[in-house]
């Protein structure tokens, strides 16, 4: 813009010298334009637009200045303003920059990440001093760093912590090691999110081999626990089943005795009445007295034989 004032103050001198010699009213009214013209081009050159939601970083005769906020603000016609946008911006590193980690085991995946950053305007000017540019911040200082963080944690964990059990508490520690990493050179990280972790095929053989194992060993190990639970269960019943025997046995070895015990002269003596009265009642008998002197009760019937 400061080129086009110059221009247009040369071309409203030549245009006024020109009228003037030639006493030409056509001449001197466009030099007058051209001065108008040239007049608002140098304020403009004076001016510089800062748009919302960005920072202008001014440099005059390669003097970086103080950062210009959103508005307008007033320079030398000499400043050039490199602007940054202050939005946040995702860097995906995925597809041809899908980072290749290594756990601690040496297993191989392939991880993809989305970092969320925005330039911090109170650090414009460094960031500006070390990048240059919106771009070139992205690629010399987010994108460099976030895959040397990445690896470097992944390093430190399994690689079954990387792709299932730890997804969480890794993705934590890569986050707070980008902060803490970009934070000082005035990139502000606000997200970080470890979207996909593939293992390679080698260990996706690997993992295939060792879920097949597991499920053998969980396999075997059920079998065992339904022998053992088999074999307690078979114990319990034999045990109960001779417990069960010891006491009817010992019921009738009480009842027999109580019967023994119960089983006097004068019952015996009893018992032999009666059944000789049912006898009787049926058939002429003659009978020996119970006991019949020799302890045995005796019936007769009228043959003579002994019942």
């Amino acid at each position: 813009m400061f080129v086009l004032f110059v221009l247009l103050l040369i071309a409203a001198a030549v245009l006024y010298f020109v009228g003037r010699a030639n006493e030409s009213r056509g001449f001197k009214l466009g030099s007058l334009g051209a001065l108008i013209a040239g007049v608002f081009a140098g304020i403009a050159s004076c001016v510089h637009v800062i748009s919302a939601y960005e920072v202008g970083v001014p440099v005059t005769f390669g003097k970086v200045g103080k950062p210009m906020t959103s508005g307008m603000n007033l320079t030398s016609p000499f400043t050039s303003v490199t602007t940054f946008s202050t939005r946040p911006v995702d860097l995906n590193l995925s597809g041809k920059d899908v980072i290749e980690v290594r756990s601690r085991q040496g297993g191989v995946m392939f991880v993809e990440v989305t970092v969320k950053w925005a330039v911090t305007p109170a650090k414009s000017v460094e960031l500006y001093k070390l990048a240059g540019s919106e771009d070139a911040i992205q690629q010399r200082l987010v994108f460099p760093d976030s895959r040397e963080i990445v690896r470097n944690v992944f390093a430190r964990h399994t690689s079954e912590e990387g792709y299932s059990s730890a997804r969480e508490k890794i993705n934590t520690e890569i986050g707070d090691l980008i902060q803490e990493r970009l934070a000082p050179r005035g990139i502000d990280v606000t997200t970080v999110n470890l979207r996909n972790v593939k293992p390679s095929d080698q260990l996706q053989e690997q993992i295939d081999r060792k879920i097949q194992q597991e499920q053998a060993t969980e396999r075997a190990a059920e079998s065992a626990r339904t022998a053992k639970a088999e074999a307690e269960k078979t114990r319990i019943e034999a045990q109960s089943n001779a417990e069960r025997r010891k006491i009817e046995a010992e019921g009738h070895a009480k009842a027999n005795k109580i019967v023994n015990d119960s089983l006097t002269e004068k019952v015996l003596l009893n018992r032999c009445i009666d059944a000789f009265k049912e006898a009787a009642a049926e058939n002429p008998v003659y009978a020996v007295p119970c006991g019949g002197g020799s302890g045995n009760a005796l019936i007769v019937d009228g043959t003579g034989k002994k019942k």
